[in-house]
This record gives C-alpha cells, structure tokens and sequence, in this order.
C-alpha cells in the first residue's frame, strides 16, 4: 500500500510530471516550520506568509497549465467541427464513423485534464490540513477564504474547474450530432438530457467531473442522507464486495424494516394525546409517549451497530421480536389503564431500532455499482414511513370490543403495527440470507490488531483511492519495508466513543451540532401538533393525521428539486447557511405573539420549518460525509451511528421540553415555551456555521 506522496508520483500523466503540486517540497517545509516554530526561530506571521507564497506559485502552475490544456481541447474542437461542416452537403459513413473517433480522442484527453486536476486538487486539501494539524493553526480557514472569493480566484480554477462545463457540452453535442438517429432532426437542446443518446465517453466525462466537484443528482443526495459510504466505482479497481455476497430480498427486507419503523415512530402521533388522558394523564405527557421510543434508541443503536459486526440476521430477528412485543404492550395498557405498561411498550419498540444494521447491510453487502440506488432506497423508505405513519392512524378511527379487548383509534396502532412485525418476522425467517463474513473484513471492523487484519488494511486502502483521512495524528508518508504503513491502526476504524470523539474535527461538531438543531425542531413540530392544533383549532384526530401525512410527502419532492437543480447551481455551505436562516423565518413564525392565532400562519410557519430542515438534513449529511474522517466511515462507531445518536439526543430533548412545559406552565403557553429553545439552538447552530464556513469549500 502506498502512501499518498509515492500515489501522486505513480499517477502523474507522462510528459505532464512538472506541472503537478508539489506536494513533496511543501510537506518538508511543514517539517521545517513545525522544527523551527518549536525552537523559537520562526515567527509566525512570517511562516504564514511563506507558506502562502509557496501555495499561490503552486497552484498558479497547475491553472496556467490546465487552462492551456483547455486552450489545446477547445482549437481541436475548433477544427473537428469545421471538419463536420464540410460533411453536411456529403454525409459519408466512412468519414463520419473517423470523426466520430476523433471526437472520443478529444474526450479521453479532457478525461486526463479532469483527473490531473483532481488529484492536484487533493493535493491541496491534504497539505493544508497537514499544515494546520502540524502547526496548531487554522491556516485553511484564512487561506480559503482570502483566495476563494476573490476576483482573481486561482482556487476556484482548481476545485470548481471553471470553464470546463462548456467543453463538455461542446463533445456532447457534436457526438449527439454524429449518432445515427433514423428520422431524427432533433439536436441535444431539444431533448431532455436524460433523453440524449449518450456515447459513453460522455458517461465517463461526466463520471470524472462529478468526483471531482461533487456535484450530485436526485439518486446521489438522497443518496448522502444515508451517511452510508460510497466507494468510487470509476476507476478499475476490485470491489472487495463480492456479487454472490449481494441478495436482493435481504436488502429488501432491510428496506421494510426501516419503512416499518418508521411507520411505528410515526403512527402514534396524532392519538398520542387522547391516549395520554384516557389514562388519567396530561395531553402533554404525549411529548413523554413519543420521546421514550428515541430515549431507548440512544442505546439500541450503539449495541445492534456492534452487533453487525457479527451478523444480520440475528439481529434483525431480535428487532423484530421486540417491536413486535413492544407494540402489544402499547395496545394492552388501554384495558390494563397503565400509563407504565405503555411508556415500557414504547421503549421496548425503541430497543428494536435496527437502523444502524440497516446502514450496515447496504455499506457492506450491497455491490458498489448499486449502493447509490439503495441509499437512496433506504432515504426513501424512511420519508415514505414517516408519511404513511400519521395518514394510517387518520384512517384507524373507529371504536370496538373483542372480548375483554378495546379496540380504537388509541389502541388500534399498536395492534396494527404487531400484526405488521408478525408478518415481517415470518418473511424474515423464509426469505433472509446471511451474508458469509469474510474473517479478515471482520477483523478490521472490530478493530483487531491481528495479522490477518493487514491484508484487508491493504485492500480497503486501494478502494479509499483520493478519500479523505482527516486525522489529526496521521503521518501519510510514513513507510516501512514493502511501501506499507507502519500503523496499521491508522486506517483502523474507531474502536470506542472517546476515539471517535478524538476524530472530530470542528467542522464536524458543527454539522452534528446543525443535525441536532434541525432533528429539534422537527420533532418539537411534530409531536406538540396534535396538542396545539386541538387547543387552538379544534381540530380531531382525522384531519392532524392528514396534516402530518402532507409534511410528511414534501420530503421527496423537496430533495428532488435541491438534488437535481439547487445543489447543482450553488455551494452545500451556501445551501447549509440559506437553510439555516429560512428554519430561524419558520421558528419565528410559529410564535404566538399577540392576538389570535391562525391556522395559516400554524400551516405557514410548520411547512416553512419542515420544508427548510428537510433541506438542511440533505445537505448537512452531505457536508458531514466530506469533513468527516475516513476512519468513521465503517465500524460500530461510524458516522451514521454519530448521526443517529445526535438526532435521536435532539427527538428526546425536544419531547421532554414538550413534558415538562406543559406540566408547568400548561397548554396555553406550550407553544412559546417549546420554540424558545428552538429559537435559542438555531441562533448557536448558525453562528457555528459562520466560523467554519471558510473550511466547508469543497
């Protein structure tokens, strides 16, 4: 395994050598800063600007020579297309079938471009990430900023390739152009472009620019809300997931699962209230119903993350097992008049949170060429559950004993959902594959120090390719015999909370701090609606049900129009920072000030909250992914379990604030009390985002 100076030698285009980053000067001279700077004979502002010099004349190389390149593809474009006019009048196979062939050759040279610039593009981050963990500064953030948005920006030629946008559009047209197409005289403007007849250099153009700017599609950010890793499938590497690994009904039953979860988070919303007071309770105590389910999930997903390492079956069994019991206690505690019985069924349904295996599986045992569709598929699942929850309770309205059993709009949900887990349990047991564990992939997750581990330390390297390692005692060019790192555990995923926690860089605490903040105020939304919808609309179960659903299918079409058009027009940061300030519009909204408090401005303020953190999770996890250390990417302490655990801290802070107001200063100030705090989190979560701006420039 090599190490990132020896894969910047390898790679590098013949005949192209003199124009890359140099990567090996600057990194001795972070060595020789940090000597110097230790001995007291260096002062600081003097290192800054050296080394700001030295950054500028190495980037400034590397533009000069991609836009000369680019100056090169555009002239042979030039000639190409005026060779493709003098065959207008004498359209000859022959020649058309060459030109076609010369085209590809133009595509396959901006293929080189677009992967010289990437790998120089890494080149940068990597050093000034090495320059900051070296020195103890926080160079980038004023590197990044002064150079980014600047007039003049160089940086901006390198990490956004400027520019090259056009020349691709010219191949595709020009390629368009010379496909044969019987009774055709459309040109690519006239075409939606996913109706275009594309050549596949065209797919690997597009390939190669999208690894580069991370610019993303519908399928890719909802994709990212997965936080599940996604290896790099462009090049020619060997996927270590092998296809008999992969079956496609246990992703399936994955997929239920998570839909069915949902759906029980959800599905006791809009009754929560009614049943809370049925047992003698406060209507407010529906913030403790709903919140124990997500009390419990702060464990459960830590225990069944580590379980995975093991097996998915068993642990998808368990899951099943407990929610199905779970939600028969939930049902019962109406006849038993038990408000214990219910808060322990709750709580028994948040043990059989298996989303963490969920993750797991698609990360592991899904095939690289279609782990993008299946996070995708797993997003999806999820919002689908989260709509179908309340409108299935909208449609459970009714009243009726079965022996000693009542059966109402109360109790009928958990009776539903047990029936639901019963069936799944069944099909679980039929259909579920075990995927066989390789011993080596094994012993990497759970840490293990053992030699069999080295092999697929190896391997996982390879597949990383550029990925990033943000951690802060990494030494990328430490070698031993054979060109492999003389620490394996620097690749080794983190074994514990405190070594997780270690590898948090600031701009993560940031995102986790945002996915805290947005899952707060979502669920605030959601769990008080039927309390303050009731006291100050009157409204019944029915039409909260079909309010919640509504909110509940914005989801999709919302990350369909910022994954396909708003992530492609403006930065994630940018989008982060918009969203941000939309929520805090949304918060403000919602409070009551003075007078009567209307229904618009309740259906306003709730969909302009919803909408705006749907749009901040999206993006948020996309920017968490990025910023995050590779080393998070697998384990049973990973960056989807971090995810969970803090949004799961955010649902049950915001459910006992839901509780605990109410209990004190009753329904008519619920609503206020319950938004300061949101108010409050949203005003810090912003102000973070604003000091690690300039380190989000991806």
């Amino acid at each position: 395994m090599v190490n990132f100076s020896k894969k910047l030698t390898t790679d590098q285009i013949p005949g192209w050598e003199e124009h890359y980053f140099n990567y090996k000067l600057l990194k001795d001279r972070v060595k020789e800063y940090t000597e110097q700077t230790k001995e007291g004979n260096r002062d600081r502002r003097r290192v800054l600007k050296d080394f700001s010099k030295l950054l500028d004349d190495e980037i400034e190389k590397i533009v000069l020579f991609m836009i000369e390149q680019q100056g090169l593809i555009a002239a042979r474009l030039e000639d190409l297309g005026k060779k493709k006019a003098r065959l207008q009048d004498l359209p000859l196979l022959q020649e058309i079938s060459e030109l076609r062939e010369d085209y590809r050759e133009v595509g396959l040279d901006l293929v080189k471009l677009l992967r010289f610039v990437d790998i120089n593009a890494n080149a940068v981050r990597k050093i000034l990430k090495k320059f900051d963990e070296r020195l103890g500064y926080k160079f980038t953030d004023y590197y990044v900023s002064s150079r980014s948005n600047h007039p003049y920006s160089q940086l901006q030629q390198v990490f956004k390739h400027v520019g090259i946008g056009a020349v691709v559009g010219a191949l595709s047209r020009n390629l368009g152009d010379l496909e044969e197409r019987e009774g055709s005289y459309l040109n690519i403007y006239d075409q939606h472009p996913l109706a275009i007849p594309k050549d596949p250099i065209i797919d690997l153009i597009k390939a190669t620019a999208d690894k580069l700017t991370n610019s993303t599609n519908f399928l890719r950010f909802l994709g990212q809300h997965a936080l599940i890793a996604q290896e790099d499938t462009t090049g020619s590497e060997v996927e270590h997931i092998e296809e008999d690994k992969y079956h496609f009904i246990s992703l399936v039953l994955n997929l239920v699962n998570t839909f069915l979860y949902m759906v029980n988070t959800y599905i006791i919303v809009p009754t929560a209230d009614d049943y809370a007071t049925s047992l003698g309770a406060a209507a407010t105590v529906c913030g403790v119903i709903i919140g124990s389910m997500a009390v419990a999930q702060i464990f459960s997903s830590v225990y069944f993350s580590a379980w995975s390492n093991r097996s998915y079956f068993r642990p998808l069994l368990f899951s099943s097992v407990v929610l199905l019991l779970g939600n028969v206690l939930y049902a019962l505690a109406y006849d038993l008049n038990s408000l214990v019985i219910l808060l322990v069924g709750r709580l028994l349904c948040g043990f059989g949170s298996a989303r963490a295996v969920n993750r797991r599986y698609i990360s592991d045992c899904v095939p690289p060429r279609i782990r993008m569709q299946a996070s995708a598929a797993f997003v999806s699942a999820s919002a689908l559950g989260m709509a179908c929850g309340p409108a299935l309770a909208g449609l459970l309205q009714t009243n009726f004993k079965v022996s000693v059993l009542t059966i109402n709009q109360a109790t009928l949900p958990g009776w539903v959902m047990a029936f639901g887990w019963f069936v799944y349990l069944i099909w679980l047991w039929i259909s579920f594959r075990e995927p066989a564990l390789d011993p080596d992939v094994k012993d990497f997750r759970e840490g293990s120090s053992s030699s069999s581990s080295a092999r697929y330390l190896e391997h996982e390297e390879m597949e990383q390719g550029l990925a990033e390692q943000l951690m802060p005692s990494y030494e990328d060019d430490q070698t031993s015999q054979g060109g492999r790192l003389s620490a394996p555990s620097t690749l080794r995923p983190a074994s514990s909370v405190v070594s997780a926690y270690r590898l948090l860089t600031p701009s993560v605490k940031v995102q986790l701090l945002i996915y805290f903040m947005l899952k707060y105020a979502m669920e605030i939304l959601l769990s008080e609606s039927s309390v303050v919808t009731s006291y100050y609309f009157g409204w019944n179960t029915s039409t909260i049900a079909v309010f919640l659903a509504i909110l509940g299918l914005t989801v999709l079409p919302v990350n369909a129009v910022v994954g396909t058009y708003i992530s492609n027009m403006f930065e994630d940061r940018q989008i982060l920072l918009a969203s941000e300030v939309v929520l805090l519009a949304g918060v403000l909204l919602s409070f009551r000030v003075a007078g009567t408090y209307t229904v618009a401005q309740y259906v306003c303020s709730a969909l302009l909250t919803f909408v705006s953190a749907e749009v901040l999770e999206g993006v948020n996890l996309s920017l968490l992914s990025q910023v995050m250390s590779s080393r998070l990417s697998r384990g049973t302490y990973n960056g989807g379990l971090l995810s969970t655990e803090a949004g799961t801290l955010a649902r049950v802070a915001a459910d006992g604030t839901i509780t605990l107001a109410g209990g004190l200063l009753g329904r008519a100030a619920l609503l206020n009390a319950t938004l300061l705090p949101s108010l409050l989190i949203c005003l810090a979560s912003i102000a973070a985002t604003m000091s690690t701006y300039n380190s989000l420039f991806y």
